[in-house]
């Protein structure tokens, strides 16, 4: 979480860097407790009607901590559940860098409760739960290809096309300066490693399929970042800005499948993950100049759902028992991909329609949009606090032409009084150095200068 703090942060402008780490940080701590009041019981408890889990685990009653569960046979029930918390947590916030400079915080909060409720809960329990996508059709998602990325980065689409465009977009068409890009290789980098728990934990157990995902995780992630540099090269220059988010594109894409294939196919994947997401911002921020600030739909929506249909390509059952062969292995049936491509259209049009509903009735509440001056920035204007002291010299008035005159004539002052003191000590025999005389006349000017003044 705070890795994906650091990683908005450092891409977007110094004022909202506070804006940036309370949401993330905030959030957090709002998802994690509604994961432990409702949020298990809700995905993961006995199903009504396929469609949502019951309150059997309500507050993770009757949970164990000395036994498994039918959801994680190998691992104890209790910590099978902390494990899912981080996707739970974690999926509305990726929304924050699509809507970044623009939400309020109320609606913000607002918005991050009402999606976890009525698009994550019911998703991840169609799929991963016990629900009717997973029960009836066996849809497959290793660590949230559907679940996540595809839900979050369609609402993120949604959040772009209702908010509109930043102050000054067609300026840098849509590219806005990172404020501070250490900082976001940081966060970017944190990201990566722990991705490898995202990923291979979803295995719940140790051994050859933990490994073999952590390798296609990897590979997919080096891949789309060299896709990403070497484009940025050719368009103009390498840019650490397009390798980063290269890497993440991979990182996000490879999620859904990183379990259920070979991870030779891994770098192939990562390659069509590379070229797809960078496509994609291209369209959607440079054509159709949908202000999505950090390009969540492309970065993660898009490679959410290339790898989730990648799965009906590659996906091999040799690699994970409870998986299916894709088109290319096996009897090389098309099954699997037109479950996976079933799935995907499901549960993006079921965030995009919810997301819809929930911007409107958040706005009619408590507004969407920030009111006040962008030059504040919401860091000052939301939360009183500023990321960078120095921004304080920035923002105070300008100084005015007496100042300006008083300390011109107070330097000047200072400097005759040092030269009097200096001459005052030579010895009247020296007065005949011309180089001495010249600097005398030099002070007695600076004298008639600070008059003037």
């Amino acid at each position: 979480m705070p890795a994906l703090a650091f990683f908005e942060a450092g891409l977007l402008k110094s004022i909202n860097t506070v804006s940036l780490v309370t949401q993330i940080i905030g959030g957090t701590s709002i998802l994690s407790v509604m994961w432990h009041l409702i949020g298990y019981t809700l995905v993961f408890g006995h199903t009504y009607a396929g469609v949502i889990g019951s309150f059997s685990n309500i507050l993770m009653l009757n949970v164990p901590y000395d036994d498994c569960s039918r959801h994680s046979p190998n691992i104890p029930a209790a910590l099978f559940g902390f494990f899912e918390m981080m996707f739970a947590a974690i999926s509305p916030l990726l929304i924050t860098g699509a809507f970044a400079e623009r939400l309020c915080y109320k609606a913000f909060v607002l918005f991050i409760i009402g999606w976890e409720l009525f698009i994550y809960y019911p998703v991840a329990h169609w799929i991963w739960g016990d629900g009717w996508l997973n029960k009836n059709f066996e849809v497959q998602d290793f660590a949230g290809g559907i679940v996540i990325h595809t839900t979050s980065g369609v609402s993120a689409l949604i959040c772009g096309i209702v908010l509109g465009q930043r102050k000054d977009f067609d300026k840098y068409n849509g590219e806005f300066p990172p404020s501070n890009l250490p900082l976001a290789a940081l966060g970017g980098a944190l990201l990566w490693t722990s991705w490898f728990g995202f990923n291979a934990g979803s295995a719940l157990q140790s051994g050859a399929l933990a490994v073999s995902t952590v390798v296609a995780t990897q590979r997919a992630a080096v891949t789309s970042g060299v896709v990403w540099l070497i484009i940025s090269w050719i368009r103009h220059k390498p840019s650490a800005t397009a390798v980063l988010n290269g890497v993440i594109a991979g990182l996000a894409g490879i999620t859904p499948a990183s379990g259920y294939i070979d991870p030779q196919y891994g770098a192939v994947i990562g390659v069509i993950l590379g070229f797809t997401s960078y496509l994609s911002i291209f369209l959607i921020k440079h054509k159709l100049r949908i202000d999505d600030a950090l390009d969540v739909s492309s970065v993660h929506g898009i490679t959410g759902i290339v790898g989730s249909l990648a799965i009906g390509f590659f996906g091999q059952k040799s690699f994970n028992e409870d998986g299916r062969d894709g088109l290319f292995f096996g009897s090389n049936s098309p099954y699997l991909l037109g479950v996976q491509a079933m799935a995907v259209v499901i549960t993006g049009s079921w965030s995009a329609i919810i997301t819809i509903i929930l911007l409107k009735l958040i706005d009619k509440l408590v507004g969407l949009k920030v009111s006040f001056d962008d030059e504040i920035g919401l860091d000052e204007g939301e939360h009183g606090e500023q990321a960078y002291e120095w921004r304080n010299s920035i923002i105070e008035p300008q100084i005015t032409e007496q100042q300006i005159h008083s300390i011109v004539r107070g330097s000047v002052s200072h400097h005759i009084q040092q030269e009097q003191r200096r001459l005052s000590l030579i010895a009247p025999p020296m007065m005949t150095n011309p180089s001495l005389n010249r600097r005398i006349n030099v002070v007695h000017q600076t004298s008639k200068l600070e008059e003037t003044l």
